[in-house]
């Protein structure tokens, strides 16, 4: 497609600090939504429950957000996200039932995807082919910035001491809809006024079942499912699991932000990475090291081991998604980018929205420390889809659909 030359680097690195600003004030909310629902009264089904409403409402808004961004622009989704993130986040701070607790919850998720379609839309059209695996790298680090310092402020924040877990749940959780409004600052003329999709009419003659079937996107949108589920029930359940081990809360937030902190780093060496291994064995041998380790988090570890753990994990996490929007990206016909990347996040909604659930029942069941085996065994079953080659696919030039320009080849590691 036709682009005008690319705005400068400023761009990105505004696009980075209000998503670290916009993951902060999701990754602050999450444990707190948590922690306000066991105030409440909620038990770990509930928990799953409420968990899994947070991806209900994208789960059927993606793809027409995403059909929408194929032919218009991508900056309009940003403050619209922000919006309901910190809308969702303040009403949730005020909600005294676990079902208005769980609908608040929702909002904040439809505001998240909201910015992130935008925002992984952005990065796919203003970067070149060469760019894309850095770029998204970089992009991701907002994400990782966020979720690394959400979870100390809301450990920070929440307090179990005399029955005050109610009230101090609703501060983080006021805090976080604050934090989030701060993001609105780094999105003025984010977006190259030249930089747009292709038309309405070309836009829709790239199928849904034609982008599915493009080899390479199955595998990318599995990968970004497992990862980004591993995280979530990392996010939603530690906090259960460090109340059962008699772990306080602001050393739970310590933990997640440790993750987080692994993340960062991963993402920072992602690139010698590429060039040492390539995308397909990287993705492979990270997410079968990271399922052994989600199965670990189960047993009765030590703090301080939980914590080696929880950080070598969040090092192999740190893998999945930025290379899965590479994968997509390059994978799909260029007409349909943004659908096929909003494909991957009804996929990555459909596991936010299964995983908590099926994690609920597996916790009433057998414990809390269960669902991080069936997080182990998830991801585990991503590594063996990488190993089969499906990752490799997104270097086949032949797509499934026709689309109305050549797409670049994904078979080469870029830096």
């Amino acid at each position: 497609m036709p682009v005008e030359p690319r705005p400068g680097r400023g761009w990105l690195l505004r696009l980075v600090i209000a998503f670290a600003f916009a993951q902060g004030a999701v990754s602050m909310a999450r444990p707190a939504v948590s922690y306000r629902a066991l105030s409440l009264g909620a038990d770990e089904r509930a928990i799953g429950v409420i968990t899994g409403v947070y991806a209900l409402l994208p789960l059927f808004a993606a793809v027409p957000l995403g059909r929408r961004t194929d032919h218009g622009r991508c900056a309009p989704l940003l403050p619209v996200g922000v919006v309901l993130i910190g809308g969702g986040c303040a009403l949730g701070g005020g909600a005294n039932s676990l079902p208005a607790l769980a609908a608040w919850s929702g909002i904040m998720g439809l505001g998240h995807l909201c910015f992130v379609i935008g925002a992984q839309s952005l990065v796919a059209r203003q970067s070149s082919p060469a760019e894309q695996d850095r770029n998204f790298g970089h992009f991701t680090i907002g994400a990782s910035l966020g979720q690394l310092i959400g979870p100390i402020a809301a450990g920070y924040l929440i307090s179990e001491r005399d029955g005050a877990m109610a009230r101090t749940s609703a501060v983080a959780l006021l805090v976080s809809a604050a934090v989030a409004a701060v993001s609105l600052t780094s999105l003025w003329r984010i977006e190259h006024a030249r930089t747009v999709g292709p038309n309405r009419r070309a836009a829709r003659k790239v199928p849904v079942g034609g982008i599915l079937r493009t080899r390479g996107v199955p595998a990318g949108i599995f990968i970004s499912l497992a990862v980004l589920s591993a995280t979530d029930i990392l996010t939603a359940y530690l906090p259960v699991v460090g109340e059962q081990r008699g772990i306080a809360p602001a050393t739970v937030g310590l933990l997640l932000s440790l993750r987080a902190a692994a993340t960062i780093a991963c993402r920072l060496v992602m690139t010698p990475m590429l060039r040492m291994v390539g995308r397909a064995a990287l993705l492979s041998v990270t997410c079968l090291l990271g399922g052994l380790l989600c199965a670990a988090v189960a047993l009765p570890l030590p703090v301080w081991a939980l914590a080696v753990v929880l950080a070598v994990l969040g090092f192999c996490l740190g893998v999945g998604q930025p290379l899965s929007m590479t994968t997509v990206v390059q994978a799909a016909p260029a007409a349909a980018r943004s659908t096929a990347l909003a494909l991957r996040l009804t996929g990555n909604r459909l596991g936010q929205v299964a995983a908590p659930a099926s994690a609920g029942l597996i916790a009433g069941l057998a414990g809390t420390a269960a669902p991080f085996v069936m997080l182990g065994a998830l991801l585990v079953a991503a590594a063996g889809l990488g190993l089969r080659g499906g990752v490799r696919g997104a270097a086949d030039p032949t797509p499934a659909t026709p689309a109305p320009s050549r797409r670049p080849r994904a078979g080469r590691n870029s830096g």
